[in-house]
């Protein structure tokens, strides 16, 4: 702590005068030119606001930025130079109207963990090809055939947690939507790949966040030995299937049976990227999603005594569970999908999203330059009160009428926007349903909070116990 003290002065200075040359220097590289960036602060070289970003609740960097500087500011974060936006138009004008100015671009880490030739990291003709198999697999036409497998996999999960212990909510809703996300790639898959790609992922996911480097031993190096290993499980999986000709209407048999105008099929290594990258976006959005609702429902018995009601009355026309869910039930739940969408409004799982500018492009006035990462702010456009009357309250009616266009986009806008919003939405259905007609459950702790990593759950995975009831 003394060697702290006695080096931070003279590392502040270091610091300072650093600052100093550098802003010269941008001063003299922009001296002449008629451009105008938005307002707002770099923070110091190299280092730029990402200290101030990770030493607080990101949500009050943002705000207070947006209070100072406006719906458009810039920063700069990790290294790289960022204009924020935070408004409805800003957020259309780069994820819609104009989003052929913006690409998606990802750290290259988390693209090598993925794969490069996952949908989330292309554009044109290869993208769109993509997404229209990934939608067509996971679109109302589609998983209304899932309805009962999910409705099994949820049943079977309380089931194994109502037995009065404590429970890592976030951890046990991963679990969950990772055995929807193998249901819905895979269909019926044999339990020893169900095992394998379970052990190898988690793996994955423990590395994701990590500190890229390839040394032995390390979180992001054993993450990368497991995504070798994931491509050679997807690789059998496909091998076999084509082998036994099976015909299904799943994700892998459609990328399997898939031709572009060529006539050309997809490689071995697009088909394992495409396969990851869903398996990576349907696991911790949609787990931190159903932990929320939890949290929420569990706050205001007001509102869960209300969908109680609703779902027990489904439950009772069913015979007590003698019958299964049906997919017109889950289309008539109509409290219940208000108080979904409130919770995604609240919660704001995807804070933001990032773009990168491929040229010059002026927006309101304000230059964003080149190369320079442009972020729409999802959060605060949800927390708005402009859009979104006491924003910070709990309040499912206000879903009663449909929102401001491009204020509510809770998976995202666009030609990028989630192709699996419709199969998250139904998984929380399910869920809610059988938990508010059959289950109780109580949170262990007084502590309210949010942490990262990276998407926002509540403090420590939210801690509960949960029971049956008779």
């Amino acid at each position: 702590m003394e060697g702290f003290a006695f080096w931070f002065p003279f590392f502040m200075s270091v610091l300072t005068i650093i600052s100093y040359f550098y802003s010269l220097r941008n001063k003299r590289k922009n001296y002449g030119k008629n451009t105008k960036l938005p307002p707002g602060s770099m923070g110091w070289p190299y280092i730029g606001e990402t200290l101030q970003l990770y030493s607080q609740d990101p949500k009050c960097f943002f705000d207070n930025r947006q209070k100072r500087f406006g719906e458009i500011f810039k920063t700069n974060i990790l290294g790289c130079n960022c204009v924020m936006l935070t408004s409805p138009e800003a957020a259309r004008f780069v994820l819609v109207t104009q989003a052929h100015l913006f690409k998606p671009t990802y750290p290259k880490s988390k693209e090598n963990l993925i794969g490069p030739s996952a949908l989330f990291f292309h554009e044109g003709e290869y993208h769109m090809r993509l997404r229209k198999l990934i939608q067509g697999s996971l679109y109302p036409e589609s998983i209304r055939n899932m309805v009962g497998g999910i409705e099994d996999l949820t049943a079977s999960a309380l089931s194994s947690w109502a037995d009065g212990r404590v429970i890592t909510t976030f951890n046990e809703m991963k679990k969950l939507s990772f055995e929807v996300g193998i249901l819905a790639i895979f269909g019926h898959l044999e339990s020893h790949y169900k095992e394998e790609l379970k052990k190898n992922y988690a793996i994955v996911d423990r590395g994701y966040n990590s500190f890229p480097t390839k040394l032995p031993g390390t979180k992001y190096k054993k993450a990368m030995n497991a995504r070798m290993r994931l491509s050679e499980i997807i690789n059998e999986i496909s091998k076999g299937r084509k082998e036994n000709k099976l015909v299904e209407k799943e994700l892998l048999s459609r990328m399997l049976n898939s031709r572009d105008e060529n006539g050309e099929t997809l490689s071995e290594d697009q088909i394992a990227d495409n396969i990851i990258g869903v398996l990576f976006a349907a696991q911790d959005t949609t787990a931190s999603a159903l932990t929320w609702i939890l949290k929420y429902l569990h706050d205001n018995p007001k509102l869960l005594k209300a969908v109680k009601a609703e779902q027990k009355a489904i439950y009772e026309s069913n015979g007590c569970g003698k019958f299964q869910l049906t997919w017109n039930q889950t289309r008539n739940m109509p409290f219940t999908y208000k108080v979904i969408l409130e919770s995604l409004r609240m919660a704001s799982i995807i804070n933001f999203t990032f773009r990168e500018a491929v040229s010059d492009v002026e927006y309101k006035g304000y230059l964003i330059p080149k190369g320079w990462k442009v972020m729409p702010l999802f959060r605060n456009i949800h927390h708005n009160p402009e859009f979104f009357a006491d924003p910070q309250k709990f309040d499912p009616t206000r879903f009663e009428g449909a929102p401001k266009p491009n204020t509510f986009m809770p998976f995202g806008s666009g030609v990028h926007a989630c192709p699996g919003n419709e199969l998250a939405k139904l998984e929380m259905l399910i869920l809610v349903h059988h938990l508010a007609s059959q289950f109780r459950w109580e949170l262990v702790g007084s502590e309210c909070g949010i942490q990262y990593g990276p998407f926002p759950i509540p403090l420590h995975g939210l801690p509960a116990r949960f029971f049956k009831e008779e």
